[in-house]
């Protein structure tokens, strides 16, 4: 249900968003074509989807979407962004502490962080030990300086938490 994602996240026009894990931009596209336009920066660790989300984001004609490599242990963000969303990528992340405590610098104040990730016994997705549950990782995000503002009920196979910085 992405359209469904993207109208939840209530973007709105000047925002900048970070597509954390984007991956082949799934939902870095999505977010570009939102009725905000945001400017998204499409944050990737793997160089060749970096290189495949600058292409498709060329050839659907997107100027309003940045590709970044990341290191493993930050985004390389250039500037300060309002939205920060993770889809299926919080298990990938090793030191999640202080990953995400290092994440705030790059956030605005009053910025939001969404996470959508596996839930446990969902069909599909990673193996049921790199999968959380909302109280795991909020309760590691609460270690990083985070709280957790609102959640989504509506997809089947995944939390769809979002959380401010304190």
């Amino acid at each position: 249900m992405p359209a469904r994602v993207v109208e939840a996240l209530s973007l709105k026009p000047g925002e900048i968003v970070a597509d954390v894990g984007a991956g082949t931009g799934y939902f870095t596209v999505r977010l570009a074509k939102a009725a905000a336009m945001p400017k998204v920066y499409a944050v990737d660790i793997e160089p060749s989807m970096v290189e495949h989300v600058q292409h498709r984001a060329l050839h659907e004609g997107l100027k309003n979407v940045v590709a970044v490599q990341a290191g493993a242990d930050r985004t390389n963000l250039p500037e300060p962004v309002d939205l920060v969303l993770l889809v299926d990528t919080f298990h990938h992340i090793p030191n999640r502490v202080a990953y995400f405590t290092r994440l705030k610098t790059v956030m605005k104040p009053g910025a939001r962080l969404a996470i959508i990730d596996f839930r446990k016994g969902a069909p599909a997705g990673p193996p049921e030990e790199f999968r959380f549950t909302p109280a795991q990782i909020s309760a590691e995000l609460a270690k990083a300086g985070f709280s957790l503002a609102t959640t989504h009920d509506f997809l089947p196979r995944q939390h769809f938490l979002v959380y401010r910085a304190k």
